[in-house]
């Protein structure tokens, strides 16, 4: 007898290997039948809730993924993958001895020069302004221009003395051009030297004209489309008078080059004189607007997941009240109160990984029914924008994220509700 009476008078058994008694006692009562089946209702309706809610973060980011690779993946039709530009002034000499260096490695596949600038398009009554760029011969070497040329023509910058210029789709519109225009394209540029002549303005401009090639290209990016027009870099220096000046090297690399070493490369011989873009830097705008979107949908759903856990807080409080018997038998065990109050605040962490597992498959079902039959669409008709179902991403990291933070919320959320209703009970 004195035997038994040793065992009950003490705590040992019940705090030996710390919480695992506890969380065996905490798993019994979750799925065990409750003396009143509004708990397991309230239990059940908790899961769900926190289950919704990591369903929709992994949906939400997976979507805002996808539009980030749908958007980089139009970039990469016209952008280089590493741009190099002038810290300082907006145009650098050709023959700079650092941009020749950067041509010569021998990573370097392709290197094209590009001046761009504004100047003023004219074609029969209607005229726009426009960002003229040109290139060099090999520039259909560098991108992938060819993939989303419109029209009967070919990609084509000149032939002997006369210039083409292939406008992006927006321009070909707004100025009346069509894919093929019959009359040459006028070009206006302001010269560089003088004084501008108010007796005769046009005097202060310089005029050329274009030729159609019987192509527009369309990256279906109105950055490019509506404002863009490509031909030769010699046409654009003769116009803005930059003979043997660009406003940026334009690269691509061997292919199995180490991208990234090669960048440090190069950064290491610009010397703090060039900057050195890959294709995410050169749209950097776009694609920080899109992080903040995406992180600014995060917190909203956060907040919402918050609200969900205000479920398992109810859900906890009905079950201290249901189990005040079982608390004094296991005060009688030699339960302490930490050990007690640990029973709960387990149970509130459990319904929270049950919604953070469920919806996460949940989750990433939904994505992959989306990828694979394009269930929720952007439009009621087929080619109404560039694809017709909400493009979807998973990315990992994102997936891990959204498991951390549900249980992060969903243990802090119980922790103050569960020690203060158990702290009451228990005095």
């Amino acid at each position: 007898m004195a035997r038994y009476t040793h065992k009950l008078s003490t705590p040992l058994h019940l705090g030996r290997g710390r919480g695992r008694v506890s969380f065996f006692i905490a798993r019994r009562y979750l799925f065990s039948k409750k003396s009143t089946n509004v708990i397991n209702i309230i239990s059940g309706i908790s899961i769900v809730g926190v289950a919704v809610a990591t369903m929709a973060l992994v949906v939400t980011l997976s979507v805002f993924n996808g539009f980030h690779d749908l958007v980089a993946s139009f970039f990469t039709q016209m952008d280089p993958q590493l741009k190099v530009t002038p810290v300082k002034g907006k145009t650098i000499d050709a023959n700079d001895s650092t941009l020749l260096k950067i041509k010569a490695l021998p990573a370097i596949e392709v290197a094209t020069e590009c001046l761009e600038d504004q100047a003023l398009a004219v074609y029969g009554e209607r005229q726009m302004m426009v960002m003229l760029k040109g290139v060099e011969d090999n520039f259909d070497s560098l991108t992938h221009i060819s993939e989303i040329l419109e029209g009967d023509g070919d990609f084509c910058l000149h032939a002997a003395n006369m210039y083409y210029g292939t406008p992006g789709l927006g321009v070909a519109y707004q100025m009346g051009l069509g894919y093929t225009y019959q009359q040459p394209l006028k070009i206006y540029a302001p010269k560089r030297e003088g004084q501008l002549n108010m007796a005769n303005p046009a005097e202060g401009f310089v005029e050329d004209e274009l030729y159609s090639p019987g192509v527009v290209f369309s990256m279906k990016q109105a950055k490019y489309d509506r404002q863009y027009i490509l031909t030769s870099i010699d046409f654009t220096r003769q116009l803005f008078h930059q003979e043997g000046q660009l406003t940026s090297l334009e690269l691509r690399l061997k292919s199995g080059s180490d991208f990234e070493g090669v960048k440090r490369q190069i950064q290491s011989l610009a010397a703090g004189r060039f900057h050195v873009l890959d294709r995410y830097e050169q749209q950097d705008d776009t694609f920080r607007i899109m992080k903040i979107e995406k992180f600014i949908a995060y917190i909203f759903l956060t907040f919402i997941l918050v609200i969900a856990c205000f479920n398992i807080i109810g859900s906890l409080s009905m079950l201290i009240i249901d189990k005040r018997q079982d608390v004094v038998t296991l005060r009688n065990l030699g339960a302490t109160n930490n050990q007690i109050t640990r029973i709960f605040l387990f149970e509130g962490r459990l319904i929270s990984l049950m919604g953070a597992v469920i919806g996460i498959v949940l989750g990433l079902l939904l994505c992959w029914l989306q990828q694979l039959f394009g269930l929720v669409r952007l439009g009621t008709s087929e080619g109404s924008f560039v694809v017709d179902a909400y493009p979807v991403s998973v990315h990992p990291w994102d997936v891990v994220l959204v498991f951390i933070t549900v249980l992060a919320v969903g243990f802090l959320s119980v922790w103050y509700p569960v020690r203060y209703f158990a702290n009451r009970l228990l005095n």
